[in-house]
């Protein structure tokens, strides 16, 4: 039963993630102390495999290797919606840069097409 509540609410706080998500000082602060932690458990997991055993009947899964898959699913649901929200990021950039560059040769264009305006080509004189 524990194993449910805490699926699920890593499943909404991925919702929420996928939502809100703001790239921030904080939030990078808390994803790299996030990825600190998981380093940290993997290690104890190698050291002690008994050790996850025991965690995955304590919160009413009945093996550790299916506490460890179920833990990697919801972590792999993270790593995508990081991975998307960043790509959305980018693509906003690169609208912005596309932007500026089009403004940027529409001004530097525009003085040599008023100068064409103004100035009679030679067929038109005479």
């Amino acid at each position: 039963m524990i194993i449910k509540l805490l699926l699920l609410a890593g499943l909404a706080a991925a919702a929420y993630t996928l939502m809100h998500g703001r790239r921030s000082a904080l939030s990078l602060l808390v994803r790299r102390g996030i990825a600190l932690l998981a380093l940290a458990l993997g290690a104890v997991a190698v050291l002690f495999p008994d050790l996850v055993t025991q965690v995955a009947h304590a919160v009413g899964v009945g093996r550790g290797t299916d506490l460890v898959v179920y833990v990697l699913c919801v972590t792999f649901l993270f790593t995508t919606i990081g991975l998307h929200l960043r790509l959305a990021a980018m693509h906003d950039r690169y609208v912005e840069l596309a932007r500026q560059v089009a403004l940027n040769a529409a001004q530097d264009e525009a003085p040599r097409a008023q100068a064409e305006i103004v100035r009679p080509r030679s067929a038109d004189v005479g």
